[in-house]
C-alpha cells in the first residue's frame, strides 16, 4: 500500500529484458538504505518488489505482464523514476490509498503554463474515465494529484511547483505515456453498482 507521495526521483541504471521477466536497475541512493529484498517499491506507480540492493541501486524483476500493461515497458536506461516505498503501518496518509496496482495507461495531451498555474490534460479510454470523478483523486506515475476537471477523454489535473520541482511531471510531454491509477473506493463502488443495477434487471425480466 503507497500514498502517492513520492519519496525520491531514481535513475534507470539497466534493463535486462528476458524471456519471462525483465530486471530493472534503479539508482536509488537516497532511499536504498531503508530498503531490503522482498520490500514493495513503487516505480512510476507500479508495485515492485526489489530483488537485491547494491551500492545504492534497486533491483527489481518485472513479469511479462506488467511491462506491457503499464508503462514502463517504455523506459529507457537514464530515464527519471518516481519512487515511493510502501507505507508503513502508523504513517500519515497525506495523498490517498494507493494500491500500485496500475488500472490504465494514459497519454499526455498538453501541459499548460501560466506563472505558477501549471495543469496537465491526460487522455485515457472511456472505460477508466468513468472512475475519475472531479476533486477525486488520482495518481498519475505514482504521485497522488486531485482531478481539477474532467475532459470528453479524460482529465485534468493541477499541479503545483513542488509537484514539479519533486517528481517526473515535469518532464511529460504530449503523447507521453503515463500510468493511472484511479482512487480504490471509486472502483469499489462503480463494481457495486454494476452488480446491483445487473441483478435488478435480471429480477425485472
Amino acid at each position: 500500500m503507497f500514498t502517492g507521495i513520492v519519496e525520491t526521483v531514481g535513475v534507470i541504471d539497466a534493463i535486462e529484458p528476458g524471456n519471462d521477466l525483465t530486471r530493472l536497475v534503479v539508482d536509488a541512493e537516497s532511499i536504498a538504505a531503508g530498503v531490503e529484498p522482498g520490500d514493495s517499491v513503487a516505480v512510476n506507480g507500479g508495485c515492485l518488489t526489489v530483488t537485491s540492493i547494491r551500492d545504492g541501486r534497486l533491483s527489481f524483476e518485472a513479469i511479462r505482464e506488467t511491462m506491457e500493461r503499464t508503462s514502463l515497458g517504455d523506459l529507457k536506461v537514464g530515464a527519471r523514476v518516481n519512487l515511493e516505498r510502501a507505507m508503513r503501518a502508523g504513517d500519515r496518509l497525506d495523498g490517498h490509498i494507493v494500491q500500485g496496482h496500475v488500472d490504465g495507461v494514459g497519454t499526455v495531451r498538453r501541459m499548460t503554463r501560466n506563472g505558477n498555474d501549471v495543469r496537465l490534460q491526460i487522455d485515457c479510454d472511456p472505460e477508466l474515465a468513468e472512475c475519475v470523478v472531479e476533486k477525486g483523486s488520482i495518481s498519475v506515475d505514482g504521485v497522488s494529484l486531485t482531478v481539477a476537471a474532467l475532459l470528453p477523454s479524460g482529465f485534468e489535473v493541477a499541479l503545483i511547483p513542488h509537484t514539479l520541482d519533486v517528481t517526473t511531471l515535469r518532464d511529460r510531454q504530449p503523447h507521453d505515456r503515463v500510468n493511472l491509477e484511479v482512487d480504490v473506493l471509486g472502483k469499489y463502488v462503480k463494481r457495486y453498482l454494476e452488480r446491483v443495477l445487473s441483478t435488478n434487471d435480471k429480477a425485472a425480466r
